[in-house]
């Protein structure tokens, strides 16, 4: 049985802490799915499709990692498309303690285990909602997220 896991989030933007937690899981699953989540409550800054196709940018050479979109719960996703583990990143203490109450509500509702991985300290301070603010102020972004250009094309 292939292992393969789920990177769920609305990755607005995908930032460097965010590849750096795929980066440290690709050699230990068969297969990511990078999973968007759509809220249509939620306004995001950058548009599903630019997202979407910037993180497949950044990924086009590894092919176990793939990027969609889902609506729904996400341990309804990872069933459907047979994940065994959802991936979260931790950058602090903060972090740790919102991810653990998911992930155990999620392992009650499904059986589908979280595995965390702590960002690289390099890259811990990264903030996506911090990278929107200075995205929507026109400032550059290109320390933050890789690839920045494509979020604007």
């Amino acid at each position: 049985m292939k292992k393969i896991a789920l990177f769920p989030g609305s990755f607005d933007p995908f930032t460097k802490g965010h590849e750096s937690v795929i980066n440290k899981a690709i050699p230990l699953f068969d297969e990511i799915i990078i999973g968007i989540g759509i809220n249509t409550s939620k306004n995001y800054f950058f548009d599903l499709e630019k997202r979407k196709k910037h993180i497949e940018t950044i990924y086009a050479t590894v092919p176990s990692v793939r990027v969609t979109t889902y609506q729904k719960l996400t341990v309804e996703y990872c069933q459907e498309v047979e994940a065994r583990y959802i991936l979260r990143g931790l950058r602090d203490t903060n972090d740790f303690e919102y991810e653990k109450a998911i992930a155990q509500m999620n392992l009650q509702m499904s059986g589908i285990e979280t595995v965390f991985f702590m960002t690289d300290p390099a890259v811990a301070p990264i903030s996506a909602t911090i990278v929107r603010e200075i995205a929507r102020n026109n400032g550059d972004i290109s320390s933050f997220v890789s690839l920045a250009s494509t979020l604007k094309e």
